[in-house]
């Protein structure tokens, strides 16, 4: 993640859309397409800032996201620190990111960032960042480093732009997010639940009710406890995870088999208040 030190201000997806809608004055004009050093067509004059920038938005309005992102990008190669490039670069980025190219978008709005960190348009360019994260989260059985990447940079837009209007969209990215992650350690814990290794599932369980409180795994942590704790002989943990279940979750499917798993050895939920489950929920 870059620098939280950077100066940061907010601002509207609207007022950087609203760049989609400028008038194109010119048109059919080729953007450089290969490189063109070594070519007689290296010693040409560079075309005007406006005219390239233009010729990205009609190729963006008219879907060819790929010549878009070449228009912008030249907008930034041939007028470097302009305004025009500071325009066509966070463009660049979105343009990338409605082609579902998430690394470039990243990439590029990363080097927005790096060259433009006070301008308004910064809340933006780090919402692409995030939301290119949030959407190359992998299924729950795989490696989880994208998504610990998206929580980091949507927890960094909710903390550094609270006014920004990306936050409510932020905060339900990050739910999933979180929800994805909790998943992941409850999918390890069920394995080694099955082959009886208790002291590992535990682990995984407890980091999801420490962690990831909020989440719909919650309340099949707290029976996948009981019944770790359960085959351990822990009766007082076993106890009081069912006890805090039924108390937080009286209506839980879970809630009923941690019942039933108790009772088939005559116990039933009982909170230790010395416990740490009854000391994280109480």
């Amino acid at each position: 993640m870059k620098p939280i030190t950077r100066k940061r201000r907010s601002s509207g997806i609207a007022g950087v859309l609203m760049l989609i809608g400028v008038a194109i004055g010119l048109s059919g004009l080729a953007a450089c397409k290969t490189s063109k050093e070594g070519t007689p067509e290296a010693y040409a004059p560079d075309e005007p800032a406006g005219t390239l920038y233009n010729e990205g938005l009609a190729s963006l309005d008219a879907g060819k996201l790929r010549d878009a992102v070449k228009n912008f990008n030249e907008v930034d190669r041939q007028h470097p620190y302009s305004e025009w490039a500071r325009k066509a670069l966070i463009m660049s980025a979105f343009a990338s990111y409605r082609h579902n190219k998430f690394n470039d978008t990243i990439a590029t709005a990363n080097r927005y960032l790096e060259l433009y960190p006070g301008s308004p348009d910064a809340a933006y360019a780090d919402y692409l960042i995030a939301s290119s994260y949030f959407r190359q989260i992998p299924d729950v059985t795989r490696d989880q480093e994208k998504t610990t990447k998206a929580i980091a940079a949507l927890e960094d837009i909710v903390t550094h732009y609270p006014d920004s209007v990306y936050v409510p969209d932020a905060q339900l990215k990050l739910v999933a997010a979180r929800d994805q992650l909790a998943g992941k350690d409850m999918q390890v814990g069920r394995y080694y639940l099955e082959q009886r290794q208790y002291l590992a599932a535990i682990n995984r369980f407890r980091t999801v009710v420490t962690q990831y409180q909020r989440t719909r795994h919650v309340e099949e942590a707290l029976e996948r406890l009981t019944e770790a704790y359960y085959a351990l002989g822990l009766n007082s943990e076993a106890q009081t995870a069912a006890a805090v279940l039924g108390h937080n979750f009286p209506d839980s499917p879970w809630y009923k088999d941690a019942y039933k798993l108790l009772a088939s050895g005559g116990l039933e939920p009982k909170e230790n208040k010395g416990s740490w489950i009854s000391k994280l929920f109480g």
